[in-house]
């Protein structure tokens, strides 16, 4: 009797030492801020970075020390994790560990670029969709999933069916002419422009063609700049007349029927989030989409010091050398002091 109960206990901690274990490389695989107990709204925002070219690992964690610490929201930041080191590795297209965290999700903000996940990993993904639940999708999220066979969606086409578009091209020339903001007066007293008058974008336009006014409120419309200068001029021409939808916000129905909404942008390299109306129009959007009431001018200041590489593809060795982990993008901790490597400060 006493063998076999010491045979119990010893099994009994060995699962618990496997669960903790678990749960704790889960949790060293995310980031987690949470707000001050006075200033909790109760919502609860997962951001899910994991792109090659846009510093989506910098945007996320930004954005997650601003809504959490300026307004309240518990964020959870995920990230594309190299499975043999560790660390952070947006060329690891197939690994993004903690999406369960979406269970408990009252947004996901989504910046993904073509990833193929297991289907541990893109089933809280599938399930948050089929509940209706909104979402924030910038930039590459219109192409945030390569393929795909969980639960007979089809992943490839995610951007089209959820988001509104899928990736067609750069509407401008890439790396050389930027992009502006340019409201659409049917909707400019629309909530989410709240306070927003001018984003300039150093990552240019991408072509969108899917959405118009029939199927989505088109909040902003995609200037074409002749050069990656603010004061730049537009470019003349047919591409910039008619100016592309460059953000927006529409339904969406999964397969379950359970009609969802999502606000989408085109903007969104870390870059272009040194644009403080641009920080205000995700903040406004998840104000607007967790049912609360978009304050008159969002506080929308850097928590800690931030300053974003410029976009553009490497290679995973250049992440690997960095040897970034989330919790070097934890509160308190600064962009400026990261080993650069092949990565560059923006201009």
């Amino acid at each position: 009797m006493i063998r076999h109960s010491l045979a119990i206990a010893f099994a009994t901690l060995v699962l618990v030492s496997s669960q903790l274990t678990g749960s704790l490389a889960i949790a060293g695989d995310t980031l987690v801020f949470e707000p001050s107990a006075e200033e909790s709204n109760g919502k609860h925002i997962v951001l899910i970075s994991g792109d090659e070219e846009y510093r989506s690992e910098e945007s996320c964690s930004m954005l997650g020390k601003i809504l959490s610490q300026h307004h309240g929201f518990k964020c959870t930041v995920l990230f594309a994790i190299d499975k043999e080191t560790g660390y952070i590795n947006p060329y690891q297209n197939d690994n993004i560990p903690g999406t369960e965290a979406l269970n408990t999700a009252d947004l996901c903000i989504l910046a993904t670029r073509w990833r193929e996940l297991p289907d541990d990993q893109i089933r809280p993904i599938y399930d948050y969709m089929q509940a209706g639940k909104p979402f924030i999708a910038y930039r590459t999220a219109t192409h945030a999933f390569k393929s795909g066979q969980f639960a007979d969606f089809d992943w490839k086409n995610f951007g089209i069916q959820i988001v509104g578009e899928n990736w067609h091209s750069h509407h401008g020339e890439h790396m050389v002419q930027g992009g502006r903001a340019i409201r659409v007066e049917a909707n400019a007293q629309h909530p989410i422009l709240q306070s927003v008058e001018d984003i300039y974008t150093p990552s240019d336009i991408y072509g969108v063609f899917n959405v118009d006014d029939q199927n989505a409120t088109v909040l902003l419309r995609g200037q074409i700049l002749k050069a990656l200068d603010p004061a730049a001029p537009p470019i003349e021409g047919e591409k910039n007349d008619p100016m592309v939808p460059m953000a927006w916000l529409r339904n969406y129905e999964p397969q379950s029927g359970k009609v969802g909404q999502t606000f989408g942008t085109t903007a969104g390299a870390s870059v272009d989030f040194r644009s403080e109306d641009l920080r205000r129009l995700i903040v406004n959007a998840a104000y607007f989409l967790t049912g609360q009431e978009i304050l008159a001018r969002a506080d929308v200041s850097f928590v800690d010091p931030f300053e974003p590489t410029f976009y553009g593809f490497v290679d995973g060795e250049t992440y690997l050398e960095r040897k970034l982990k989330p919790e070097d993008f934890g509160l308190g901790k600064s962009t400026s002091t990261f080993p650069r490597s092949r990565l560059i400060f923006a201009p």
